[in-house]
């Protein structure tokens, strides 16, 4: 008591100083050489533990009834992550001119494998033509999800090669944009309308960060909204889920069953949630439940503190994918920050509409959480190119120099009478 009625005031003052206190240690903590790396590495590490946690939980049921195996689809999770990872690692590794030529390896083989979705090898999901099935059903691999590794890193190369000519329209545009335009367009003939807007999202964010003029911008999105309006149209399926959306209160079995039920499970959760495992939803009206609507469990079994920490999470990632693009003096890392950032903000934006019936269903997972093997190998790619932006960061590279020159410094070792 004495400390709240003391005259100097500094007791009724220590609350109010606390903000203070917890901001000064924040900025403390950004200030240091490998700030935005930790950041990158503990905002995934928590997302890709509560996808794998969240896969485990929505999948089980729909696990079970197809497979007569609950944990059939986590253990295929399982797999990629730990593949995933270990390339990650590696990637995260690489040097600059490695990177480099790898951005042109990506982008033939990832050419390659979407002609070959058009080929015998080639398989359909959902009325997409968008998988490619080698060894006789022994892999399957969706190549639309490492076109867009291709394009951020390649992408990364071109501009950062013609830096100096990039206030020049023509050079901004050629040959990133006519390129990128063409693995955009294999993905559309597949009829994979999601995965083609997030590609062409990844494009305009790159453009913009670069500063491109707004006409640039505009004339762009312009085409990109008339090719999104022309696939509607001359598709009975995306017209009706167009429709649908329009029409909340239309088809409730059909074309609104799985944006209805998503926003029943995730208006059920409450504050805290039914409990981890308990969703109701999952059992059979979510088909989706561990794809492209797993948010949509998640509020259901952790509420909504849980929805917010998945939203933190990405904001925080979004966040290190910036600073690191800005406090780079790397061109390409720089540009390569900026591509793999517009990747995951972007698409997790265009998950998050799906699943708050903000936006008709188009497909696309929440990355680092949803199911998905391809996915899941390609999102773990990039974040080891983001990781390897931050390792290369002007701070961060004189730690790790100095730490790498104390490993290999020789022993310096005393002679005496000729012995050592």
């Amino acid at each position: 008591m004495a400390i709240l009625s003391s005259p100097t005031g500094r007791g009724s003052t220590a609350g109010a100083d606390a903000p203070h206190a917890l901001l000064a240690h924040l900025r403390s903590a950004l200030d240091k050489p490998l700030a935005s790396y930790h950041l990158v590495m503990a905002a995934s590490g928590l997302l890709l533990a509560l996808g794998m946690m969240m896969v485990l939980s929505a999948s089980s049921y729909y696990a079970y009834v197809n497979t007569g195996d609950s944990y059939y689809f986590v253990k295929r999770q399982v797999v990629f992550l730990i593949v995933g990872l270990g390339t990650a690692w590696l990637v995260s590794r690489m040097s600059v001119r490695t990177l480099r030529t790898l951005g042109w390896v990506a982008l033939f083989v990832s050419l390659l494998l979407l002609v070959l979705t058009y080929t015998p090898l080639g398989d359909d999901v959902n009325g997409n033509r968008n998988w490619v099935v080698l060894g006789h059903s022994f892999l399957r691999l969706q190549p639309s999800e490492f076109a867009k590794v291709a394009i951020v890193l390649w992408g990364a190369d071109v501009l950062a090669r013609k830096e100096r000519l990039l206030d020049q329209p023509k050079h901004l545009i050629i040959p990133y944009v006519p390129v990128t335009g063409l693995l955009i367009m294999l993905v559309v003939f597949q009829g994979d309308l999601g995965t083609a807007m997030v590609m062409a999202a990844v494009i305009l964010g790159v453009l913009f960060m670069l500063g491109a003029p707004k006409r640039i911008l505009a004339g762009l999105l312009a085409m990109g909204g008339a090719g999104v309006l022309a696939m509607v149209i001359i598709s009975p399926n995306r017209m009706r889920r167009f429709t649908a959306f329009l029409n909340p209160a239309e088809d409730q079995l059909g074309a609104n069953m799985q944006a209805t039920v998503g926003i029943q499970a995730i208006a059920s959760g409450g504050w805290w949630g039914r409990g981890l495992g308990a969703s109701r939803q999952k059992w059979g009206p979510l088909r989706e439940a561990h794809t492209d609507f797993v948010f949509a469990v998640t509020a259901e079994e952790l509420g909504l503190f849980g929805s917010l920490a998945v939203l933190v999470l990405f904001l925080a990632l979004g966040y290190a994918g910036i600073r690191i693009a800005l406090r780079s003096d790397n061109s390409f890392f720089r540009y390569l920050a900026s591509g793999v950032t517009a990747w995951f903000m972007f698409q997790a934006l265009i998950n998050l509409f799906v699943v708050l019936r903000l936006g008709p269903v188009v497909g696309v997972p929440l990355p680092l959480v949803s199911y998905g093997g391809s996915a899941l190998l390609a999102n773990l790619i990039a974040l080891g190119l983001l990781l390897a932006a931050a390792r290369n960061e002007p701070d961060a590279r004189e730690v790790l120099t100095g730490r790498r020159t104390r490993k290999v410094s020789p022993r310096v070792t005393t002679v005496v009478g000729g012995r050592s």
